[in-house]
C-alpha cells in the first residue's frame, strides 16, 4: 500500500518545471532589485518598474504558452529552460554594459529604470511563462480546474521558496554574478531531468554548452568593466541591505552604499573631516549650554563611522550606534579605523532599526543624530512627526536633536527639506537649518533642533564658536554663515505614520545633480560648485576656486 501512495504524490516531470520557473522567476525578481539599485536606486519607482514589467513578461508568456499548450513536451520544456539560462549567462556576464547603455537613454527620471529592466530581465521571465501553460497541458490531472490548480499551487510555492532562499540565504552569502549562476545551472539541471532517460544528443550537448557559458559568464565580464574609474576597489559586497563598497582614489577612501557615497577617510590625516557636512554634525555640541554635561550621544546610522569615531575621540561622552546592517560596521572596523565595538569603551553599537532602538531603550540622550537618509532612499518611518516626538522623548530636557537630511535649500526639489523641516518642528520647540553647499543643488541640508526654548541667533552662535572651536576639534564659522532662513512650510505637508508622502516628495529630486562638499582642511567649508546639467548617474569631482573639492552626483 505504501508503494502506491508514493508514487500518487511524486512530482512528475512539468511537476518539477513549473516549480523550478516559479524558483527562478521570482529569484530573478529579487535579484533584478539588487543589480539595478546602484545605478538606479532603491526607491519606489525602481521597484515598481520591475514589478510592472516582469508582471507583463510573465502574463505575456502565459498567453503565448497558452496558445500553443496543444502541442506541448516534456523536450519543448528543456529547450525553454535551456534558453531561459543562456540568456540568464547574457544577464551575468553584460549586465553592466547593458546597464550603462540604457541609463543613457533620454527619459524622465522615474522611468529610467525602464529600458534596463525590459532588456535584462523581461525576455527570460517571458520564456518562464511558457512553463506553466505546458505544463497543465501535460498533467496527469483529470479535468482542467484540477490540472490548473495543481500548477498554480506548485508555482506559487516555487515562488515562495525562491524570493525566501534569495533573500534570506542567496543575497548574504553570495554575490550577484553568483546567484545568476546558481538559477542558471538549476535551469539547466531541469532541462537535462526533463529529457532522461533518453538523453537526445542535441539538447544535451546544449545543456553542457550552456553550462560552461554560465560557469565562463561567472568568472569575469567584459574587460572594459574591470576598471572602475571610481578608483581602487579594495573591498565590495552584497550584504542582506544593499551593495557595500570601499573604494581607495589617491589618499582618500569611501564606502559606498548601492553606488551612493557615504563615508570617507583621507589615509594621510586621519582626522581630517572629508566631507564638509561630517564637521556639521557637531553643531548640536555649539548649540549645548555646556558640552561637559553631554554624557550619551545616540547616532542612528553608522556608514563608515566617521561621526561616532570623532565624538568618542572629542567628548568625554558614550557614543551609541544604531546601523541595520553588520557588514557595513564590518567593512568600518576592517577599513575605517573602528575599534571592535566589543572592546570599546566609548562606542557601543547596536544592530538593529533606529526606531526600534529608541522604541525599546530606556536611555537619555544629550544628543541624537539621523544620519540615515539616502537621496532617493528615505526610510520614511524615520521622518514622520510620530518618529520626531519618540526622538524628543529619549533626549533629555535640553538635548539637541541633529537630521542630515538630502534635499536642495529651495526651489522644487525643496520639498522634502521644506516637509521635514515643518515635521520636526511639531515635536521641537526651536530648530535651525544649515546648507553645506553655496550652490542650489541637491546637499546636505543639516537640521538641528533643541528640546527646550533657545532662539539662538547668528552672534551667539559665532561667539560659542569662538569659545569652543579648540575643545570640539572643529571650526564652524563656515557652517554658521551657512544658516538657512527658516524656510516657507506653509503648503508643506507634517508627515506623518498613516501617509506615505516621502516618495512623492522625493520625486522632484530624480535625476538631479548631488552635491556633496568636500574640505580641503580641517578648518575649511563648503564652496559653491558648477551647476551645469549632468547626464544621469555621472559622478564629477570638480576643484574650486577656494580650497575645497565639490562631488557631484547626478
Amino acid at each position: 500500500m505504501a508503494v502506491p501512495a508514493f508514487a500518487s504524490v511524486r512530482p512528475s516531470k512539468p511537476d518539477l518545471a513549473v516549480f523550478i520557473s516559479g524558483v527562478t522567476s521570482m529569484g530573478l525578481e529579487m535579484l533584478a532589485m539588487r543589480t539595478l539599485a546602484p545605478e538606479f536606486g532603491n526607491h519606489i519607482y525602481t521597484v515598481g518598474g520591475i514589478l510592472t514589467v516582469l508582471l507583463a513578461a510573465l502574463s505575456l508568456g502565459y498567453w503565448q504558452g497558452g496558445k500553443r499548450a496543444a502541442v506541448a513536451t516534456n523536450r519543448q520544456m528543456s529547450w525553454l529552460m535551456l534558453a531561459t539560462a543562456a540568456y540568464v549567462g547574457v544577464v551575468v556576464f553584460a549586465s553592466d554594459i547593458l546597464l550603462t547603455y540604457t541609463s543613457t537613454l533620454a527619459l524622465p527620471a522615474r522611468y529610467a529604470s525602464l529600458p534596463a529592466v525590459i532588456v535584462l530581465f523581461g525576455p527570460p521571465t517571458y520564456l518562464l511563462g511558457f512553463i506553466s501553460p505546458y505544463a497543465a497541458e501535460l498533467s496527469k490531472k483529470e479535468g482542467t480546474g484540477e490540472a490548473s490548480g495543481h500548477v498554480y499551487a506548485l508555482g506559487t510555492i516555487g515562488s515562495i521558496v525562491g524570493s525566501g532562499a534569495t533573500t534570506f540565504v542567496f543575497i548574504p552569502a553570495l554575490s550577484i554574478d553568483g546567484i545568476g549562476l546558481l538559477f542558471g545551472l538549476m535551469l539547466v539541471g531541469t532541462a537535462l531531468i526533463l529529457i532522461v532517460p533518453e538523453l537526445p544528443r542535441r539538447p544535451t550537448a546544449a545543456s553542457v554548452l550552456v553550462a560552461l557559458a554560465l560557469v565562463g559568464a561567472a568568472a569575469g565580464g567584459p574587460a572594459l568593466f574591470d576598471i572602475d574609474h571610481r578608483g581602487e576597489v579594495v573591498y565590495e559586497t552584497q550584504t542582506p541591505y544593499q551593495q557595500l563598497e570601499v573604494i581607495d582614489n589617491g589618499g582618500e577612501r569611501t564606502m559606498y552604499l548601492d553606488g551612493a557615497q557615504h563615508s570617507a577617510l583621507d589615509l594621510d590625516q586621519p582626522d581630517r573631516h572629508v566631507f564638509t557636512y561630517t564637521k556639521y554634525f557637531h553643531l548640536p555640541m555649539l548649540m549645548s549650554d555646556d558640552i561637559e554635561d553631554v554624557d550619551r550621544v545616540l547616532f542612528i546610522g553608522g556608514g563608515g563611522y566617521t561621526g561616532p569615531q570623532d565624538f568618542a575621540d572629542q567628548y568625554n561622552a558614550t557614543v551609541d550606534v544604531v546601523e541595520i546592517d553588520p557588514s557595513v560596521t564590518d567593512a568600518a572596523e576592517e577599513y575605517f579605523g573602528l575599534e571592535d565595538p566589543e572592546q570599546s569603551d566609548d562606542i557601543n553599537v547596536h544592530a538593529t532599526d533606529g526606531r526600534q532602538f529608541l522604541q525599546r531603550t530606556d536611555e537619555t540622550y544629550d544628543v541624537i543624530v539621523l544620519d540615515a537618509y539616502k537621496k532617493e532612499q528615505v526610510p520614511f518611518h524615520l521622518t514622520t512627526v510620530e518618529f520626531m516626538e519618540l526622538v524628543s522623548d529619549r533626549l533629555a530636557d535640553d538635548g539637541r536633536f541633529h537630521a542630515n537630511v538630502i534635499s536642495a535649500p529651495n526651489g522644487p526639489a525643496a520639498e522634502f527639506y521644506r516637509a521635514q523641516y515643518r515635521t520636526v518642528q511639531e515635536a521641537f520647540p526651536d530648530a535651525y537649518s544649515f546648507r553645506t553647499s553655496d550652490s542650489n543643488n541637491v546637499q546636505n541640508i543639516e537640521i538641528v533642533a533643541t528640546n527646550d526654548d533657545t532662539a539662538f541667533d547668528e552672534a551667539e552662535l559665532e561667539a560659542r564658536n569662538d569659545a569652543r572651536a579648540e575643545t570640539m576639534g572643529v571650526d564652524l564659522g563656515s557652517a554658521i554663515d551657512n544658516r538657512l532662513d527658516e524656510p516657507n512650510t506653509d503648503d508643506a505637508p507634517v508627515l506623518r505614520d498613516d501617509r506615505g508622502e516621502v516618495d512623492s516628495l522625493l520625486d522632484p529630486m530624480l535625476g538631479q545633480r548631488y552635491v556633496i562638499e568636500e574640505s580641503a582642511d580641517d578648518g575649511g567649508g563648503g564652496t559653491e560648485a558648477d551647476t551645469e546639467p549632468a547626464e544621469p548617474s555621472a559622478a564629477i569631482t570638480a576643484d574650486s576656486n577656494h580650497g575645497a573639492r565639490a562631488t557631484l552626483v547626478g
